[in-house]
């Protein structure tokens, strides 16, 4: 494994321990109210400032990263899960399912993700686990699309013909055989979507769809910073920073992870 790799694995279970445990590291409490201490710079104090209610952003910050990836990774595991059991009924199935799926899918693939998920939001009410619904409506097609090609790829298989003629049973072939051979091409694109869920995640809460307040949570944070961009920069300044290198660490995490994972590695490991 390269170097380059392991550093950014370190770097990413950094993030999660720090969201796991941000509660337990922030220096006060996210949600208390202090009005003498509104809107003050970064100081020894408070080193990310305050926020126009006087609550310490950094802690804000803190507490918000338990929120944000707890819902990015809730997120990618019902659309990863939904579009698995869609993508392999579909593939296993006969022509009539398999189309009757497929126009599922293209239907929903004709919106656009986010204006998909603002007018499903617009319907059900403002909320994280209502965006969090949103969203998987509309992204669990990707996976569902690629099982589906992955699973009519591997299906006229030698291996897979010769365990149906070996008397094995169908679920069994399914979780030991088939499962086995397309998941970790699944896990990967779902690698390479954690940080465009942070995006859309943190995008609707900035336009006030999301989170509400006073819940910490980083797209929210710049959704109530936009009124003080001019006399109190920072508030923006800092969670806006913080999401951006959480995304890009986990985008060249996911790109260095498909890289390793590539049939073409593993061609030059047996060489």
């Amino acid at each position: 494994m390269k170097r380059k790799l392991k550093i950014e694995i370190g770097l990413a279970v950094l993030l999660l321990l720090i969201a796991l445990f941000g509660s337990f590291l922030a220096p006060y409490d996210p949600l208390k109210v202090n009005y003498d201490f509104s809107l003050q710079p970064p100081s020894f104090l408070h080193i990310f400032g305050t926020d126009k209610l006087g609550r310490d952003v950094f802690s804000r910050i803190l507490c918000g990263a338990k929120t944000s990836f707890g819902l990015t990774f809730l997120m990618l595991f019902l659309i990863v899960f939904i579009g698995m059991i869609v993508g392999l009924i579909a593939g296993l199935s006969n022509d009539k399912v398999e189309s009757f799926f497929n126009n599922i899918i293209n239907g929903l693939l004709a919106f656009p993700d986010t204006i998909f998920a603002i007018a499903i939001v617009g319907i059900v009410g403002a909320g994280l686990f209502n965006t969090v619904f949103a969203l998987a409506l509309i992204w669990w097609t990707k996976y569902a699309r690629l099982t589906l090609a992955l699973v009519k790829q591997e299906k006229k298989k030698n291996y897979l013909v010769m365990a149906k003629m070996s008397g094995v049973p169908t679920l069994q072939r399914i979780i030991r055989y088939l499962l086995t051979n397309i998941l970790s091409q699944i896990l990967v694109t779902a690698f390479l979507d954690i940080g465009n869920m942070m995006i859309s995640l943190a995008g609707l809460s900035f336009l006030g769809l999301a989170s509400q307040p006073p819940q910490p949570e980083w797209g929210a944070m710049l959704y109530e910073s936009k009124q003080f961009m001019q006399v109190a920069p920072w508030m923006m300044f800092f969670p806006g920073l913080v999401l951006f290198i959480c995304v890009l660490i986990f985008n060249l995490l996911s790109e260095d992870i498909r890289d390793y994972l590539d049939p073409k590695h593993y061609e030059e490991l047996t060489i």
